[in-house]
């Protein structure tokens, strides 16, 4: 397992930690508070970490971290990005404030954004005009259809949330918000990608989409600690197979119609450009949590004691951001590579993934292997093919779009192959298996 705790002495090699740019902080006005129980959700045992909060955060909170955070940006655009627990259990006054706040702070030429994830299920027309009027980008939380989202995205009694989300989707389309579709792959809905994509497709009808592998941790503490993983967890294996599945029929019927996540950060890749995403980034370190009452921790996903980097009521945001601290849990990612990784062909966009799933071994014994290695080197080598032609038509200024005709013309002829091939033929597919072996069965 990666160790990504911090260490003394300060950064090596002559690097020294610098303030970025810019960085994005997952802010948590409510904490750990959901109106669901979620059964993979990894946030909800973050509320053992303030015992006796009220798990609100207060106006004067809020305005301080909107001014902190703005100052600290050296770019033209901003964006505050809202998650919890359920940050909608505010109320809509408390966004109501922070967009005056936004407003108060915002810099000459600066354009301000706001990003939103939710559950859905405290939606109503009230909120979905405040939404639309302030151009807020809503995540939705959906799993596929009902029996597969209903397995695991339950409420506080037990019963199912499908309806309560399906409607707050209506009412968003009915409003003309903007928003797309989470869903986590997970043990639950892993076997079923066409029917969970075409669902979200033609049912929900979003052009949106990111699909999230589940990969949580069997302890008792709710932190990235041990090597095991609970039953609920999507395997390597059948994260790959999920997205292969959907990639072939997205890239045949979809692409420049539905936009999906993981897609467009490899696309980029190929192009030669950084992903985009930061479980792909070679380093990370520039995508923070900040809890309710101001503390600041380096990661989303280690919102745990030893990764807490100070308060905004003592430190000044763009201090943590850019301390020793932050650096090293940046620069570990890379650093803490094993081997096989280094020496992997799809390293250029994979970079080993998110070091929280950083829990296996390599081959050789190393630790530092990422739990869904299988999984992404069999997507990202599927793919390549199809990347490799999206991305030339892009430099030569043509739709990637293109790559729908050019594969329907390989399929045409491969039809045609397979109907004339005969049975002791070497299958036309190139599987290196007999016709009657492979796609002549039956």
């Amino acid at each position: 397992m990666t160790d990504l705790s911090p260490v003394s002495g300060p950064p090596t090699a002559g690097a020294q930690p610098v303030p970025p740019a810019a960085f994005h902080i997952m802010l948590k006005p409510r904490g750990a508070i959901c109106n669901l129980d979620c059964k993979y959700c990894y946030f909800l045992s973050k509320e053992m970490l303030y015992p006796g909060s009220r798990f609100r955060m207060a106006d004067d909170l809020l305005e301080a971290y909107t001014r902190q955070y703005i100052e600290a940006q050296r770019v033209p655009e901003v964006t505050f990005a809202w998650q919890g627990g359920e940050p909608t259990l505010m109320g809509l006054d408390f966004f109501k404030r922070a967009i005056e706040y936004q407003r108060k702070y915002c810099k000459p030429g600066m354009r301000v954004f706001n990003a939103l994830q939710t559950n859905g299920t405290t939606l109503d027309a009230e909120w979905c005009r405040f939404l639309h009027d302030n151009d807020f980008l809503i995540g939705l939380s959906l799993d596929g259809p009902r029996e597969l989202h209903d397995t695991y995205r339950v409420d506080k009694g037990g019963k199912p949330t499908f309806e309560r989300v399906m409607a707050a989707a209506r009412l968003m389309q009915q409003h003309q918000v903007e928003f797309n579709i989470l869903t986590t792959v997970h043990a639950a809905n892993a076997g079923h990608p066409i029917e969970v994509y075409r669902f979200l497709r033609d049912e929900v009808k979003t052009r949106f989409v990111q699909f999230i592998p589940i990969v949580e941790r069997a302890n008792d503490t709710g932190f990235q600690e041990g090597d095991q993983v609970t039953k609920r967890s999507v395997t390597g294996r059948q994260y790959g197979d999920f997205l292969i599945a959907i990639f072939d029929e997205w890239v045949r019927h979809d692409v420049g119609r539905v936009y999906v996540q993981i897609f467009d950060v490899a696309l980029a890749a190929w192009l030669g450009q950084r992903p985009g995403l930061c479980i792909f980034d070679e380093t990370c370190g520039q995508a923070l949590a900040m809890e309710h009452n101001g503390d600041v921790y380096s990661c989303d996903h280690f919102v745990e004691p030893r990764h807490k980097l100070g308060n905004i009521v003592d430190i000044p945001l763009i201090e943590m951001v850019s301390s020793p601290q932050q650096w090293r849990f940046g620069q570990a990612k890379r650093d803490s590579l094993p081997r096989y990784c280094r020496e992997c062909e799809v390293r250029f966009v994979c970079n080993g993934g998110c070091p929280k799933d950083r829990i296996r071994y390599t081959p050789e014994g190393e630790p530092g292997l990422n739990y869904l290695c299988e999984g992404f080197r069999a997507f990202f080598n599927h793919i390549d093919p199809a990347m490799k032609f999206m991305a030339a038509e892009l430099r030569a200024r043509r739709p990637p779009a293109n790559i729908m005709r050019h594969l329907a013309q390989q399929d045409a002829e491969l039809q045609r192959r397979f109907a004339t091939a005969r049975r002791n033929d070497p299958c036309p597919c190139g599987s290196g298996r007999k016709f009657k072996q492979c796609h002549g069965r039956g």
